[in-house]
């Protein structure tokens, strides 16, 4: 959930407890799971990892990379299944040593905290600088007329890729580009800032299970 979501319900619904969570349909349940007593002091996090389980954050190589350090998040414990139904490439690529490679890039910080900032499909290279769309996509779901949004990368010849903000407003005029991009520069590092925002009165394409299909913006584009 959006961190301006959870501060917006907190602030209307001062006694609603939000619970942030993650897991994927290979844990079969939660790999973390917010602890009731801190979430207020972690909207950015889903929180740290379930008693059973287990999580490394690793760098290409498959090394565990730093605290705090962004990294694809690799998981182990009773709850992730042992492997896909007759498909024996699948497995050898995507588990290892115990591990159930998740394809989601995120970080764990000192205390345990685990956030998650990205599909590692969806993360855009701009001329070498990562960019995390669920961290542009958090700070701009705080602008006011934002209904939702998405970035994705636009190929670009010279920097391989540039921030491309698709914006869901309740009316294509209510918000203009530089708004948009004066918002999320004031919060964001100049390389994360879109370069090029694109308003639609339609609500963003999404599976069965809810989750954004950049695919098909990316078809758009």
């Amino acid at each position: 959930m959006p961190v301006a979501t959870i501060e917006m319900l907190a602030e209307k619904l001062p006694h609603l407890q939000l619970l942030n969570a993650y897991g994927a349909t290979e844990t079969t349940s939660p790999s973390t799971i917010m602890p009731r007593t801190q979430w207020r002091d972690h909207f950015d996090s889903v929180g740290i990892v379930v008693p059973c389980g287990e999580i490394r954050v690793v760098d290409d190589n498959g090394v565990d990379v730093p605290r705090d350090t962004a990294g694809e998040l690799w998981i182990a414990g009773p709850m992730v299944v042992p492997g896909y139904w007759c498909r024996p490439d699948a497995n050898r690529t995507e588990f290892f040593d115990g591990f159930w490679r998740s394809g989601d890039i995120g970080s764990m910080d000192a205390d345990g905290f685990v956030r998650v900032f990205d599909r590692k499909k969806d993360m855009i290279n701009r001329g070498g600088f990562k960019v995390f769309s669920a961290e542009v996509e958090n700070v701009l779901c705080g602008l006011e007329g934002v209904l939702e949004c998405a970035i994705i990368g636009r190929d670009d010849p010279v920097l391989g890729q540039r921030v491309h903000a698709i914006v869901v407003t309740s009316d294509e005029r209510a918000l203009e580009s530089e708004t948009v991009k004066r918002f999320c520069a004031e919060r964001l590092a100049d390389y994360k800032v879109p370069e090029t925002v694109a308003f639609r009165t339609v609500p963003l394409p999404r599976n069965a299970n809810g989750k954004v299909l950049k695919s098909e913006l990316r078809l758009g584009t």
